[in-house]
């Protein structure tokens, strides 16, 4: 039988199937306990007690109790924001796909905890042209291998080791039957170690800091359900700094010389980007000029991205959510999309229906996804409706 290799004690398959009964517990009982433990303290100090109560809660998704011939579409549907995912030649969707993911949002990154039959995955140039999610991410596989692929260069990963790679790239590869933690961070995170970063795409970290990292993140993995709001934007600027410890000086990519040009351009144009959303002028003519390139240059710069246009459009996008989703910006929808380059309310509406699967106005009233922050609560934890959701409100 396929459970019989899935009996505990499995890390990510006892948080699957206990998470949601842990967390309403658990709820149920921090008022009161807050109560019993705290009032003298309070009163004696005058000050506001620290806040204690856990911070996170998982977003859950497992093919389990699916039929064996509907767990591997379920898993395809799930994974599709980011790779295209295929069985092993020697598998068939009869042989069932057992899976399950559990994604942690700290708001200035995702962890996620995934268990997976093998499988091969592609990140396309056309998902790429689809797409507005840029992150980098770690991936650090407890048991398994992989291999991945990028610009006809392969490397290998194995448990232990720590493995980089950006999805602004194209790539592809396979794994054997896994059991990993993934770090997605957004781009603008590392925007002052760009170029390290790029010359380190698709590699595995190694050193004494890389060590350090992999039981720094050991660690945070073994304490994700007891991390406090106030723990969060530590463990995201601790995890950053860390990184880029992690990178070694780029003598050894001297021959890339052109590439990391490439690089440091790029970062140029998306700082543009950035710094004039709200510009009627913002267009590739525009940023031509400012950037000092031909048109020619910057298409094929953006090609990656799905063009100028595409990336423009949206950033301005992912502005008019976060204005959106801010309780206190009270402006009108029609001010927020003039706000951020649109001269139509109409075709504003309906790019963001395109790009988030909802509409604004549903975000406005905080229907559909928790505003995209650093402070993250159960409450809008449990308002977020995918990981696809919380993958493009990262960073933004």
């Amino acid at each position: 039988m396929i459970e019989a290799g899935w009996a505990y004690p499995n890390r990510i398959w006892h948080h699957a199937m206990n998470a949601k009964r842990q967390d309403e517990a658990l709820a149920r009982q921090a008022p009161k306990r807050d109560r019993r433990r705290w009032p003298r303290d309070v009163q004696a100090n005058n000050e506001a007690a620290p806040s204690l109560a856990p911070a996170l809660v998982p977003l859950l998704f497992s093919t389990l109790e699916l039929a064996p011939g509907d767990q591997f579409a379920a898993w395809q549907a799930h994974m599709a924001p980011l790779v295209e995912v295929k069985l092993p030649d020697d598998k068939s969707l009869d042989d069932g796909f057992p899976a399950a993911h559990t994604t942690w949002n700290l708001g200035g990154m995702l962890i996620v905890q995934q268990r997976a039959p093998a499988h091969s995955y592609v990140r396309s140039a056309a998902k790429l042209r689809s797409s507005s999610i840029d992150h980098w991410y770690i991936a650090v596989p407890h048991t398994g291998r992989s291999w991945t692929e990028v610009d006809r260069r392969v490397v290998e990963n194995l448990p232990g080791k720590l493995e980089i790679r950006s999805l602004g790239y194209p790539f592809r590869g396979r794994t054997t039957e896994s059991e990993s933690l993934f770090l997605y961070l957004p781009r603008d995170l590392f925007s002052d170690a760009t170029t390290s970063l790029d010359a380190k795409n698709n590699s595995i970290l190694s050193g004494n800091f890389a060590d350090l990292l992999l039981d720094y993140l050991n660690s945070i993995e073994a304490r994700l359900r007891s991390l406090t709001a106030d723990d969060l934007p530590r463990i995201v600027h601790a995890t950053r700094s860390m990184i880029i410890a992690c990178l070694s000086p780029p003598a050894e990519h001297a021959a890339a010389t052109e590439q990391l040009a490439s690089v440091a351009l790029m970062e140029r144009a998306r700082r543009y980007v950035h710094n004039n959303l709200d510009a009627a002028h913002l267009t590739p003519d525009s940023m031509c000029r400012a950037l000092g390139v031909s048109r020619s240059r910057l298409y094929q710069l953006f090609e990656p991205s799905g063009g100028v246009l595409h990336y423009i459009q949206s950033r301005r996008l992912l502005a008019a959510h976060v204005a959106l989703s801010d309780p206190v910006d009270s402006r009108r929808i029609v001010t927020i999309a003039e706000a951020v380059g649109f001269s139509s309310a109409a075709n504003f509406s309906r790019a963001f229906s395109k790009e988030f699967g909802y509409s604004p106005r549903e975000v406005r009233s905080s229907v559909v996804l928790p505003r995209p922050s650093y402070s993250v609560s159960p409450a809008e934890h449990e308002k977020a409706s995918s990981f696809e959701g919380w993958l493009k409100a990262l960073g933004s």
